[in-house]
Protein backbone atom coordinates (compact mmCIF):
# COMPACT_ATOMS: atom_id res chain seq x y z
CA UNK A 1 0.00 0.00 0.00
CA UNK A 2 0.68 3.88 -0.42
CA UNK A 3 1.93 6.42 2.42
CA UNK A 4 -0.28 9.50 2.31
CA UNK A 5 3.33 11.42 3.72
CA UNK A 6 4.30 10.51 -0.17
CA UNK A 7 3.41 13.30 -2.35
CA UNK A 8 3.82 10.84 -5.62
CA UNK A 9 1.66 8.17 -3.87
CA UNK A 10 -1.40 7.24 -5.19
CA UNK A 11 -4.30 7.77 -3.35
CA UNK A 12 -6.96 5.54 -2.50
CA UNK A 13 -8.58 4.57 -5.93
CA UNK A 14 -6.36 6.90 -7.84
CA UNK A 15 -5.90 5.96 -11.46
CA UNK A 16 -2.41 5.37 -12.81
CA UNK A 17 -3.42 7.45 -15.80
CA UNK A 18 -4.30 10.32 -14.14
CA UNK A 19 -1.83 10.37 -11.47
CA UNK A 20 0.52 9.74 -14.87
CA UNK A 21 -1.08 13.44 -16.25
CA UNK A 22 -1.06 15.20 -13.19
CA UNK A 23 2.67 15.19 -13.58
CA UNK A 24 2.61 17.60 -16.19
CA UNK A 25 0.89 20.15 -13.90
CA UNK A 26 4.42 21.32 -12.20
CA UNK A 27 6.88 23.38 -14.18
CA UNK A 28 9.79 21.07 -13.06
CA UNK A 29 8.91 18.48 -14.41
CA UNK A 30 7.78 20.26 -18.32
CA UNK A 31 11.53 21.55 -18.01
CA UNK A 32 13.15 18.29 -17.17
CA UNK A 33 11.08 16.57 -20.04
CA UNK A 34 12.47 19.28 -22.44
CA UNK A 35 15.92 18.44 -21.31
CA UNK A 36 15.19 14.41 -22.10
CA UNK A 37 13.88 15.78 -24.96
CA UNK A 38 16.98 17.77 -25.88
CA UNK A 39 19.28 14.70 -24.45
CA UNK A 40 17.39 11.81 -26.88
CA UNK A 41 18.01 14.20 -30.00
CA UNK A 42 21.49 14.49 -28.94
CA UNK A 43 22.28 10.92 -28.69
CA UNK A 44 19.86 10.17 -31.78
CA UNK A 45 22.64 12.43 -34.43
CA UNK A 46 26.34 11.26 -32.11
CA UNK A 47 25.27 7.31 -30.53
CA UNK A 48 22.70 5.65 -33.62
CA UNK A 49 24.04 3.22 -35.78
CA UNK A 50 21.47 3.01 -39.07
CA UNK A 51 22.22 -0.98 -40.30
CA UNK A 52 20.33 -0.36 -43.53
CA UNK A 53 16.63 1.07 -43.99
CA UNK A 54 15.42 -2.13 -41.64
CA UNK A 55 17.83 -1.65 -38.43
CA UNK A 56 18.61 1.34 -36.14
CA UNK A 57 20.54 0.73 -33.04
CA UNK A 58 21.12 3.55 -30.43
CA UNK A 59 20.75 5.26 -27.23
CA UNK A 60 18.27 8.02 -28.07
CA UNK A 61 15.74 5.42 -26.09
CA UNK A 62 17.08 5.44 -22.92
CA UNK A 63 15.65 9.39 -22.13
CA UNK A 64 12.36 8.30 -22.88
CA UNK A 65 12.36 5.21 -20.24
CA UNK A 66 13.53 7.75 -17.84
CA UNK A 67 10.11 9.81 -18.36
CA UNK A 68 8.14 6.72 -18.49
CA UNK A 69 9.60 5.66 -14.80
CA UNK A 70 9.37 8.82 -13.82
CA UNK A 71 6.80 10.33 -14.75
CA UNK A 72 4.17 7.32 -15.81
CA UNK A 73 2.35 6.19 -18.71
CA UNK A 74 0.61 8.97 -20.13
CA UNK A 75 3.08 11.11 -19.62
CA UNK A 76 5.70 8.53 -21.12
CA UNK A 77 3.36 8.38 -24.17
CA UNK A 78 2.30 12.10 -24.66
CA UNK A 79 6.67 12.53 -24.48
CA UNK A 80 7.49 9.90 -26.74
CA UNK A 81 5.04 10.70 -29.40
CA UNK A 82 6.29 14.46 -29.14
CA UNK A 83 9.69 13.83 -29.27
CA UNK A 84 9.14 10.97 -32.48
CA UNK A 85 7.91 13.99 -34.84
CA UNK A 86 10.38 16.36 -33.03
CA UNK A 87 13.26 13.96 -34.14
CA UNK A 88 11.82 13.40 -37.27
CA UNK A 89 11.31 18.16 -37.71
CA UNK A 90 15.26 17.95 -37.06
CA UNK A 91 16.60 15.22 -38.51
CA UNK A 92 14.43 13.33 -41.35
CA UNK A 93 15.15 10.02 -42.11
CA UNK A 94 13.00 9.44 -45.18
CA UNK A 95 9.35 10.15 -45.22
CA UNK A 96 7.52 11.14 -42.38
CA UNK A 97 4.88 7.78 -41.29
CA UNK A 98 2.86 8.33 -38.34
CA UNK A 99 2.91 4.50 -37.83
CA UNK A 100 6.25 4.81 -35.62
CA UNK A 101 4.64 7.91 -33.90
CA UNK A 102 2.07 4.93 -32.90
CA UNK A 103 4.70 2.77 -31.90
CA UNK A 104 6.77 5.03 -29.38
CA UNK A 105 3.26 6.08 -27.69
CA UNK A 106 2.95 2.92 -27.21
CA UNK A 107 5.91 2.13 -25.64
CA UNK A 108 6.08 5.14 -23.54
CA UNK A 109 2.26 3.45 -22.50
CA UNK A 110 4.11 -0.04 -21.75
CA UNK A 111 7.39 1.42 -19.55
CA UNK A 112 4.92 3.63 -17.90
CA UNK A 113 2.81 1.40 -16.87
CA UNK A 114 5.27 -1.46 -15.95
CA UNK A 115 7.75 0.97 -14.44
CA UNK A 116 5.54 3.86 -12.94
CA UNK A 117 5.69 4.10 -8.75
CA UNK A 118 6.59 0.59 -8.78
CA UNK A 119 9.59 -1.14 -7.08
CA UNK A 120 12.06 -1.14 -9.78
CA UNK A 121 13.90 -4.76 -9.97
CA UNK A 122 15.69 -6.12 -13.11
CA UNK A 123 12.56 -8.57 -13.88
CA UNK A 124 9.80 -5.84 -14.07
CA UNK A 125 12.99 -4.11 -16.49
CA UNK A 126 13.26 -7.19 -18.36
CA UNK A 127 9.18 -7.87 -18.52
CA UNK A 128 8.78 -3.95 -20.01
CA UNK A 129 11.94 -4.32 -22.54
CA UNK A 130 10.51 -7.98 -23.92
CA UNK A 131 6.84 -6.57 -24.46
CA UNK A 132 8.38 -3.50 -26.21
CA UNK A 133 10.25 -5.62 -28.12
CA UNK A 134 7.98 -8.46 -29.19
CA UNK A 135 4.67 -5.65 -29.45
CA UNK A 136 6.15 -2.24 -30.51
CA UNK A 137 9.67 -3.34 -32.44
CA UNK A 138 8.45 -6.63 -33.62
CA UNK A 139 5.37 -6.34 -34.54
CA UNK A 140 3.88 -2.80 -34.77
CA UNK A 141 7.52 -1.38 -36.42
CA UNK A 142 8.18 -4.68 -38.67
CA UNK A 143 4.19 -3.71 -40.11
CA UNK A 144 5.18 -0.61 -41.04
CA UNK A 145 8.63 -1.17 -42.82
CA UNK A 146 6.66 -3.78 -44.78
CA UNK A 147 3.84 -0.89 -45.65
CA UNK A 148 6.68 1.66 -46.41
CA UNK A 149 9.19 -0.38 -48.21
CA UNK A 150 6.84 -3.02 -49.84
CA UNK A 151 8.97 -5.82 -48.59
CA UNK A 152 7.46 -9.22 -47.88
CA UNK A 153 7.73 -9.19 -44.07
CA UNK A 154 10.04 -12.63 -44.28
CA UNK A 155 12.58 -10.90 -45.99
CA UNK A 156 12.87 -8.16 -42.99
CA UNK A 157 11.54 -10.26 -39.97
CA UNK A 158 14.90 -12.48 -38.94
CA UNK A 159 17.25 -9.70 -39.20
CA UNK A 160 15.44 -7.61 -36.90
CA UNK A 161 14.56 -10.46 -34.63
CA UNK A 162 17.68 -11.39 -34.16
CA UNK A 163 18.89 -7.55 -33.75
CA UNK A 164 16.13 -7.53 -30.95
CA UNK A 165 17.35 -10.91 -29.23
CA UNK A 166 20.71 -9.85 -28.81
CA UNK A 167 20.30 -5.85 -27.72
CA UNK A 168 17.71 -7.99 -25.23
CA UNK A 169 20.12 -8.61 -22.35
CA UNK A 170 22.06 -4.84 -22.84
CA UNK A 171 19.26 -2.96 -22.80
CA UNK A 172 17.51 -4.48 -19.70
CA UNK A 173 21.00 -4.03 -17.94
CA UNK A 174 21.82 -0.52 -19.05
CA UNK A 175 18.20 0.38 -18.15
CA UNK A 176 18.40 -1.26 -14.88
CA UNK A 177 21.39 0.74 -13.89
CA UNK A 178 20.37 3.88 -15.12
CA UNK A 179 16.91 4.11 -13.62
CA UNK A 180 18.61 2.82 -10.54
CA UNK A 181 20.53 5.80 -10.66
CA UNK A 182 17.51 7.83 -11.58
CA UNK A 183 15.91 6.79 -8.39
CA UNK A 184 18.71 7.62 -6.30
CA UNK A 185 19.42 11.09 -7.60
CA UNK A 186 16.61 12.56 -9.64
CA UNK A 187 13.83 10.63 -8.14
CA UNK A 188 13.72 12.60 -5.17
CA UNK A 189 13.56 16.00 -6.63
CA UNK A 190 10.09 14.87 -7.76
CA UNK A 191 8.44 14.19 -4.58
CA UNK A 192 11.00 11.65 -2.62
CA UNK A 193 10.73 7.79 -2.72
CA UNK A 194 8.17 5.47 -3.91
CA UNK A 195 6.90 4.31 -0.86
CA UNK A 196 6.48 -0.43 -0.98
CA UNK A 197 3.60 -0.88 -3.36
CA UNK A 198 2.27 -4.02 -5.14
Amino acid sequence: MVTSGNPRSLGAGENRWLGSLREFRSIRVVAFCGVMCALAVILRAVATISLGPYLRIGLSGFPNQVVDYLFGPAAGALFSGALEVIKFMIKPEGVYFPGFTLSAVLAGVIYGTILYRRPLTVTRVFVAHLLVKLIVNLGCNTLWLVILYKKAVWAIFPARAMTNLICLPGDVLVTYLLLKTVERTILPLFGGRFSERK
